[in-house]
């Protein structure tokens, strides 16, 4: 195997890499990337057993095909610190030194033999559908704070996602919970599609919502019963999926919160941050003191002390009730539009958040006792 490729290309795709696969391995081969090399394409393969990510890069200068695995960790360290956009010339000279070099570097690196790198080759061609990566890496940024962290209910450590229908009208929607608070978002698609639902996990969320974050086109979607996928232009991510049944998120969704709060967003937001300062865990609760046209802000640590702030907003009444200040912000950081819309019940129930510019996600947000 022999090929040269531009330092920026495969720095990207070792990046990509680093995501998926394990700082601690107990498998040596899984610490591994697999190279290989054919026609003029490099393809380069990451797996942690539950993810594979395939990358291509098109159009390198192949003197010899070939294909061998080497640490992912190193290699990657490597390219990064070399100079940006420079030709990097690979060797595989025996089956067990990787030879590269660029410029005055030079380095030899171990592999193991890619016969030991484990492939599942399995036949994805039913129930695909396409979708817009921005479109879809909206859904993920709407809902993957609100993913859970809690082991023990594996089934809410991931997003729902499954096909809805309002009015005659097909939405991919997407759900997420930790109990304590939700995110629904839903996009619109053309056609009724062949999805059955699904919960997508956590380390996958975060993997796609890097490869989307540089890409912008269709996103290939197909899935069988216990995986899915997504092939972008140059990279395919195949996942397995979370085991288990999603709970009735609808019923959880208040029906009766009359008491409107409109506000700016951005001094809503900023104002939350600051008086939250004072709170060094942050679980503390922001205390909203709210009156006709005013929301007051505070929040009392017994170590530091506490903070208050005065906002002007529309509001007709008056109520009392604690928020824990990071699920705000984070529900307040992904706002589309100028101001956000909070709606309640009373002090104990929990809250309805809307963004007046994005009519297809809503957030619900539990208070805190006391």
């Amino acid at each position: 195997m022999k090929f040269n490729v531009n330092q920026q290309d495969l720095q990207q795709a070792l990046n990509y890499c680093q995501g998926v696969i394990e700082k601690r391995s107990t498998l040596p081969i899984l610490s591994n990337i697999l190279l290989e090399v054919k026609d003029t394409k490099l393809f380069i393969t990451a797996t942690d057993l539950d993810l594979i990510f395939i990358h291509q890069i098109d159009n390198i200068e192949v003197l010899e095909e070939g294909k061998t695995t080497t640490v992912s960790a190193t290699i990657y360290d490597i390219v990064r610190k070399l100079n940006s956009g420079k030709k990097i010339n690979l060797t595989l000279n025996n089956a067990s030194k990787l030879h590269l070099e660029s410029e005055k570097s030079i380095f030899n690196l171990n592999c193991i033999s890619p016969t030991e790198f484990p492939l599942t080759d399995e036949n994805f061609s039913q129930n695909e559908f396409l979708i817009k990566s921005k479109k879809l890496l909206k859904l993920l940024n709407k809902c993957k704070f609100s993913v859970s962290n809690d082991e023990t209910r594996h089934y809410l450590s991931g997003i729902y996602f499954h096909q809805t229908e309002v009015e005659d009208k097909n939405f991919l929607t997407a759900v997420a919970t930790d109990s304590h608070r939700m995110s629904i978002s839903k996009i619109r698609l053309e056609e009724k599609i062949d999805f059955e639902p699904i919960i997508l996990p956590k380390k996958t969320i975060f993997q796609l919502c890097s490869l989307l974050e540089n890409f912008d086109g269709d996103v290939k979607i197909s899935n069988l019963k216990s995986k899915i996928k997504f092939e972008m232009n140059n990279s395919i991510l195949i996942s397995k999926l979370i085991d288990g049944k999603f709970p009735n998120y609808i019923q959880v969704i208040p029906k009766n919160n009359q008491k409107k709060l409109e506000i700016d967003l951005k001094l809503f937001l900023d104002s939350v941050d600051r008086v939250a300062s004072v709170s060094l865990d942050k679980k503390d609760g922001v205390k909203f003191n709210l009156t006709k046209d005013a929301l007051n802000l505070s929040v009392n640590n017994t170590n530091s002390g506490d903070g208050k702030e005065t906002l002007s907003a529309k509001f007709d009444h008056d109520l009392e009730i604690s928020f824990n200040s990071r699920y705000l912000i984070d529900v307040a950081s992904q706002i589309d539009g100028e101001k956000i819309e909070i709606f309640f019940n009373d002090s104990g129930s929990p809250a309805l958040i809307k963004d007046p510019g994005d009519f297809d996600s809503i957030f619900v947000v539990m208070p805190m006792k006391g």
